[in-house]
């Protein structure tokens, strides 16, 4: 980085100084002026470009950073011009593409706190993209504990913002899900407690776009796109008791990846929770 600093240097004019002088009949003080002194005004004789060290870069830890969402928030990021690491099960993501090589992978279990820690040296701001399906208590688990432990061990660490992609209620399927929501909430409780003036809930629904499967490449937004046009339109269906929920807009993958990033970033971002229709919105402002 260069930054341009002017240099001030000082030339003599006339103008008259202004001193105090004692006054020792009276015992007190008036003001006279000396013309015999002058005074030195700036004057700008020449510029001088310096080399100063460059602005502490945002460092930005996407948790689960390998998968659908996450490699794209982690692409987000760097194209933002952030420090991104990742921390994962597996590691290093498969993908291979430019973005993965600029990218710090950490293997880890977020169950283990000792790992997490160590992954949050550092660290800004945390991106969880966390999430999974299974029998009821694994979903509360991978859902509900391993959020949990990162966002408390983020706290400790002293993060600053810290940005949690959840889930839209799907009315019935909350219910058939029960461990996967109920871990989402457990999560979005303790983060809004943790992190009350820099902890940021995302609720998108149906998230589409292209996903990575080995080296075959499935273009989820052939459907995807056409319905989040059209049941944007629908958005008062979306207050129906019951099947409201299921008028819920699909949303892009970059969408809430681009929203995700400047919510761990911009620190005027509101707190609080996003749902679909706010994602949407704020993925069509240009971002700070």
């Amino acid at each position: 980085m260069r930054t341009i600093v002017t240099r001030l240097i000082r030339h003599k004019s006339s103008v008259p100084q202004t001193r105090f002088v004692s006054a020792s009949s009276t015992g007190g003080r008036y003001l006279s002026t000396d013309s015999n002194k002058i005074d030195e005004p700036f004057n700008v004789e020449e510029a001088e470009t310096v080399h100063v060290p460059p602005p502490l870069t945002e460092k930005l830890l996407v948790l689960g950073g390998n998968g659908f969402v996450g490699s794209h928030v982690c692409k987000e990021a760097l194209d933002r011009g952030l420090s991104v690491s990742s921390l994962s099960r597996s590691g290093r993501s498969s993908l291979q593409e430019p973005w993965a090589t600029r990218v710090t992978w950490h293997q880890g279990n977020l169950l283990s706190s000792d790992l997490l820690k160590d992954a949050l040296d550092g660290v800004t701001s945390v991106i969880s993209c966390v999430g999974g399906f299974g029998s009821n208590s694994y979903m509360y688990k991978i859902n509900g504990t391993a959020n949990i432990n990162a966002i408390r061990a983020a706290s400790e660490k002293g993060v600053k913002r810290f940005v949690y992609i959840s889930a839209a209620d799907f009315g019935l399927a909350k219910y058939l899900l029960s461990g996967y929501y109920e871990g989402k909430r457990a999560a979005e409780t303790e983060l809004l407690t943790r992190f009350a003036y820099g902890g940021i809930i995302l609720r998108p629904g149906f998230i589409y776009g292209t996903r990575s499967v080995g080296n075959m490449k499935i273009p989820l937004g052939v459907f995807g796109s056409p319905m989040e046009m059209v049941l944007q339109q629908a958005k008062p269906l979306n207050q129906l008791p019951l099947v409201g929920p299921l008028f819920t807009p699909p949303v892009n993958v970059e969408s809430v990846a681009k929203v995700a990033v400047r919510a761990a970033t911009d620190p005027v971002f509101p707190p609080g929770i996003v749902d679909v229709h706010g994602i949407q919105r704020y993925s069509q402002q240009k971002s700070r």
